[in-house]
């Protein structure tokens, strides 16, 4: 049930009430019995504990493997391309350097 603020137009005070959501709004004041206006509430603020929240957090396991997979393949990918990289700078190195028999 939520709580909802009051304001007395007579006397205003400020008050809260803790009321169900189909009830009706008070109308008298709890101190002079004048009229009595509903405030708007800002209402309850969220409040995250832990870590939080992310989408990825219940990931099934099936997705989770396979995840890793791709994973694994594209660091593999990625060391067989840094060697070859690795490959065709050796063999322009030598073909640029002048022999010492010259």
């Amino acid at each position: 049930m939520p709580t909802y603020d009051y304001k007395c137009l007579e006397c205003d005070i400020q008050f809260e009430k803790f009321q169900g959501i189909t009830a009706p709004p008070l109308e008298e004041c709890p101190e002079c019995n004048g009229k009595v206006k509903r405030l708007i509430g800002a209402g309850a603020g969220l409040i995250f504990k832990g870590s939080g929240f992310y989408i990825t957090d219940y990931r099934s396991e099936g997705y989770k493997e396979s995840a890793k997979k791709d994973k694994n393949a594209s660091s593999d990918k990625s060391e067989k391309s840094k060697k070859k990289e690795k490959k065709t700078d050796t063999s322009s190195e030598s073909k640029t350097k002048p022999s010492d028999s010259d």
